[in-house]
């Protein structure tokens, strides 16, 4: 079973990220336009890691996984799946290390996330749906060569998000000395096996919540089956968290630090990303609204009069793509 990582191995990591990553910050959520939708009484701390190189946490475990290849797999360059943000991270890791990069994106994939890994020197292979896009990066990694970056099933994921907990858990505990409850979304399950590992550690009394999409909820059902399970279809406009399976190494650490995992309806997405917007003017992705959703949804009763830190994960999602989804008024 794969091993929770110690403090002493998340802060090698973060000794190894020093002035290539972006130490995002902490905002807290006191902002009078919010705190109707908050739980009553509570204090939310919100880590603003859409401020991230590349737009999301993902640029972390992609520079800790290029620092560990070798020069063979250096020459041959590197490919990864995503809807967006692990391939625009993998797009600018590259093109710090001096690699090729080769992305493999769905069809649905945001334009602007297209053509921000275009931007990077990343050349792009469009799949119709994400099932098949596995299949391509696997078929790119056995004919070329290539180094597949995986966007969740890593210890170089889960040590780069683990880096991102530390700072969140640490900021919350500096603010009030305890942290309640940590709300992480849930893509493959990268993400939370690393910020929930980093809470383990910092403030072990923490419940963990995870948030996943009811038309993506692989974790949850894997959970129920005790066992990583594989969707036949994912369906939702949280794209980012659309990993069809969850794999081992991030659902053995998930499983033994998660508490439950809170799954939302596709309507609960566009209240929060417009919540965000109005109060902060925060331009956020469905996922990127995920902790929020949950927070002032399902969890509001239960979290009332807690001390609540959460993420917004990442921000690549186009004007238009955002004003669709929320009808709001394109930002003049």
């Amino acid at each position: 079973m794969p091993s929770i990582p110690s403090l002493a191995e998340i802060a090698e990591a973060a000794h190894q990220l020093t002035g290539r990553i972006v130490t995002t910050p902490s905002l807290p959520l006191t902002s009078d336009r919010l705190r109707p939708h908050l739980p009553a009484d509570a204090h939310v701390l919100m880590k603003m890691e859409l401020f991230q190189q590349a737009g999301s946490f993902k640029s972390r475990g992609v520079l800790l996984a290029i620092d560990a290849m070798d020069g063979a797999q250096r020459r041959a360059g590197v490919t990864a799946v995503s809807a967006g943000n692990h391939a625009l991270a993998v797009s600018w890791g590259a093109r710090q290390a001096g690699l090729s990069a080769k992305v493999v994106m769905p069809k649905t994939a945001d334009a602007i996330r297209v053509e921000g890994c275009k931007a990077l020197g990343a050349e792009v292979v469009l799949a119709d749906n994400v099932e098949e896009a596995f299949e391509e990066v696997e078929r790119l990694r056995q004919q070329e060569g290539r180094t597949m970056l995986h966007p969740f099933e890593s210890p170089f994921m889960t040590l780069g998000a683990a880096t991102c907990g530390h700072e969140l858990a640490s900021a919350a505990l500096a603010r009030w000395g305890r942290v309640d409850a940590a709300i992480i979304p849930i893509g493959g399950g990268g993400l939370m096996s690393g910020m929930a590992s980093a809470f383990h550690h910092l403030a072990p009394d923490c419940t963990i919540y995870g948030v996943e999409p009811e038309g993506a909820d692989a974790t949850h059902r894997s959970f129920n089956a005790g066992e990583p399970v594989a969707l036949e279809k994912v369906a939702t406009m949280a794209d980012s968290l659309g990993a069809p399976m969850a794999l081992g190494h991030s659902f053995a650490i998930n499983r033994q630090l998660v508490k439950s995992v809170v799954r939302l309806p596709e309507d609960a997405f566009p209240p929060a990303m417009q919540a965000l917007y109005d109060a902060l003017k925060i331009i956020a992705e469905p996922a990127c609204a995920a902790t929020f959703a949950a927070l002032t949804g399902p969890l509001r009763d239960e979290l009332a009069g807690k001390r609540v830190a959460i993420i917004a994960c990442g921000s690549n999602i186009s004007l238009r793509k955002f004003t669709a989804l929320t009808q709001s008024p394109a930002p003049s």
